[in-house]
């Protein structure tokens, strides 16, 4: 019997291999940002990797950056890559990151060798958020430090994040959704914009992290247009406001509308839905967007505006109907100069009649350019704060 078990447990021994590709945790940097940039035809690549003894709560504050950066350049990002384990003294470990960062010039050059980079390594998860350097180097945003945030990557994520829920001009892309975007029918991607407020060099010291009023910043702004896989233009605030509207992703937002006596009014978008629909009649194709929003009172800078009176919020309700219109319309406008369809009208031509779409399919960012575009918006504002009319209101009377 007990030569039965033995056996038993020398076959199970067998099977107990432990993790064969297990790696130590002091041997490995990790890369929590990751900057792209295009010189001379070749990639220079960026690292941005954790200062562990820097970041450790019991470290008590050290002199030292929390972030370290690496970078090499190679004909590709892989080349690159490997390249920095010639001045790293980890190798570096790419599960972890937050943010990817491409280079204007990248950009407008052509990202789809770095997609293929992105999407291959076996290491990299999707979950990172991308965006593009706007009048700089990915590198450059990688290098500044910055206050609340002891990791400058883990700052851009969460401001993405948080932005995006909050302020409708921009919009968190992983390398998922912009693929699915790149490769689908009928559809363009877009990304958001980030660039360096102030000065780049003092940015890049301890001491910018420790001013209250920091001398350099990180700003999300605009949203880069893609056609394919290259850069092609920006939308601007109100542009990139009417992009979000339009392509459902406008969780909320602050329009403001204006007073007849001067002054404005601030309304609170809370949430909001967007439907496209396409239209095919008589071998001609429109598209319809629909947009529904509910919003309430944020401020009030008008004297005489009485809230009190029931037709005062129907007013307010077409004045916030009209400036997200606007906005709507620009984005198409800018999207129709630019010749890319990034907001999906093709897809929605396709589920209306897709003996239609099979026509027009090849050359659709030209067909788009003529499509006929309804915006309809409807709001609703449900609140008016915790108080009734203005202080302002008040003090006239």
């Amino acid at each position: 019997m007990k030569r039965k078990i033995i056996i038993v447990l020398v076959v199970l021994l067998v099977f107990l291999t432990g993790c064969w590709n297990r790696r130590e945790l002091n041997t490995l940097a990790i890369a929590v940002g990751m900057g792209i940039d295009k010189v001379d035809g070749q990639y220079v690549v960026s690292f941005q990797v954790v200062n562990p003894g820097e970041v450790a709560s019991k470290a008590g504050g050290g002199e030292g950056a929390t972030a370290v950066m690496f970078k090499e350049k190679g004909d590709t990002i892989f080349e690159a890559l490997r390249k920095v384990t010639t001045i790293s003294p980890r190798k570096i470990y790419v599960a972890h990151l937050r943010m990817v960062v491409i280079g204007e010039e990248a950009a407008k050059e052509g990202i789809g060798e770095i997609l293929d980079f992105l999407s291959r390594d076996h290491e990299l998860r999707t979950d990172f958020y991308l965006a593009v350097a706007s009048d700089t180097k990915a590198e450059n945003v990688l290098k500044i430090l910055l206050p609340l945030e002891k990791i400058p990557s883990n700052k851009l994520f969460t401001a993405l994040e948080v932005s995006e829920k909050v302020w409708a001009p921009t919009v968190s892309v992983t390398l998922d959704e912009f693929i699915a975007n790149l490769i689908g029918e009928g559809i363009n991607p877009a990304l958001t914009g980030v660039k360096v407020i102030g000065s780049q060099e003092a940015g890049e010291k301890r001491t910018n992290m420790q001013e209250i009023d920091p001398e350099a910043q990180l700003q999300y702004e605009d949203i880069a247009v893609f056609k394919k896989d290259q850069l092609v233009g920006w939308l601007n605030e109100d542009e990139s406001k009417g992009y979000t509207n339009i392509v459902d992703k406008l969780d909320s937002t602050v329009i403001q509308v204006p007073c007849s006596e001067g002054g404005k009014v601030g309304i609170e978008i809370m949430r909001a839905t967007s439907k496209i629909k396409g239209r095919v009649k008589n071998g001609e194709a429109k598209v319809e967007v629909n947009i529904e929003a509910i919003g309430s009172v944020g401020d009030v800078e008008c004297k005489s505006l009485d809230l009190m009176k029931s037709n005062t919020l129907k007013q307010l309700e077409k004045k916030t109907e009209k400036v997200m219109k606007e906005h709507s319309e620009a984005a198409i406008k800018k999207a129709k100069e630019l010749e890319t369809d990034i907001f999906g009208f093709g897809q929605a031509i396709y589920r209306e009649d897709p003996a239609y779409w099979k026509k027009v399919k090849k050359n659709w960012n030209e067909v788009f350019v003529d499509i006929p575009a309804e915006v309809n918006i409807k709001v609703k504002i449900e609140g008016i704060g915790t108080v009734g009319n203005s202080v302002l209101r008040e003090m006239k009377e």
